[in-house]
């Protein structure tokens, strides 16, 4: 079978985008597709797959795959790709326009185009973060009651015999915080997949390992379930500066710095909503034909 794609990446992390406007996809092999475009070796390479869909309830739709086939919940960095990517074929008439994700509306907003007039910066309204275990969802850690919530905040968990101090968000998936002295040699493939997979997650977890620069400026390296390392993460990024600021480290105003760019993170603490500022690019696209 033939299939069209677009690949692009926000902050170095990549996604194939497949335009169901054009082309519709049955649901039932969306998994194994995911799993087939996203092999780096034998398909196009990346950390998952993004389908643009028609929405009832927004301008536009998107659901998101982990490259191992699984459901992946929200993605920060795929939000500004599906916004540039509509706003560039105008399927949106307007640089502030609505998008549907994992059943959620989220506020998109062209704050910078491209001297060719596509969009180059795109702000986010990520919404509320979730604090509470059972939402997020976290088991078996100690809670503190937080604004009406139960929340994990700065407690330890034990990993292959080292105790850490997490502090636990959902931005629409699970995120697991954890500040270290410096991120540049920490061991994540080797610790990455014991924090995903651990008996306290029950729907896995991603992990954020961050280290404090200032007050405003952080460095942030992250191992997001079903994928393992990639290059960011736009809602771990808001998770980390949630966790920031829960833990007092820094303002309300965040600069995350991942591997592969910088995004900037508010928490409104007034309307209780979390803003993403950041770049999205177009690689490529092209014709593939998968064998499923």
């Amino acid at each position: 079978m033939n299939f069209h794609f677009t690949k692009m990446e926000g902050a170095g992390n990549d996604y194939i985008y497949v335009d169901e406007f054009k082309e519709p996809i049955p649901e039932n092999i969306k998994s194994a597709l995911t799993q087939k475009l996203s092999n780096r070796h034998y398909g196009i390479g990346s950390d998952g797959v993004i389908f643009i869909k028609p929405s009832k309830a927004a301008d536009v739709e998107m659901e998101m795959y982990n490259a191992d086939g699984t459901p992946g919940g929200m993605c920060g960095n795929g939000l500004r790709c599906v916004g540039k990517y509509v706003y560039d074929r105008s399927l949106v008439k307007e640089k502030t326009f609505t998008l549907e994700s994992s059943g959620e509306m989220k506020k998109v907003e062209v704050i910078q185009t491209n001297p060719d007039g596509s969009a180059k910066m795109l702000k986010v309204d990520m919404g509320a973060p979730i604090l509470d275990a059972d939402r997020i969802p976290v088991t078996h850690a100690k809670t503190r009651p937080f604004e009406g919530e139960q929340a994990v905040i700065d407690e330890p968990i034990e990993v292959q015999g080292k105790t850490y101090r997490m502090t636990c968000v959902s931005m629409g998936n699970p995120h697991a915080v954890v500040f270290v002295e410096e991120t540049d040699s920490l061991p994540l493939a080797a610790i990455g997949p014991h924090f995903e997979h651990h008996a306290w997650f029950p729907k896995r977890t991603n992990t954020e390992f961050v280290q404090v620069l200032n007050e405003e400026h952080v460095k942030m390296r992250v191992w997001e379930r079903g994928i393992g390392e990639t290059m960011a993460c736009g809602t771990g990024c808001c998770a980390t500066a949630v966790a920031c600021i829960l833990n007092h480290k820094t303002g309300n105003k965040v600069q995350v710095d991942v591997l592969g760019g910088r995004i900037l993170v508010e928490w409104d603490r007034e309307k209780n909503t979390v803003y993403m500022t950041g770049p999205a690019e177009e690689v490529f696209s092209g014709i593939i034909n998968i064998k499923l």
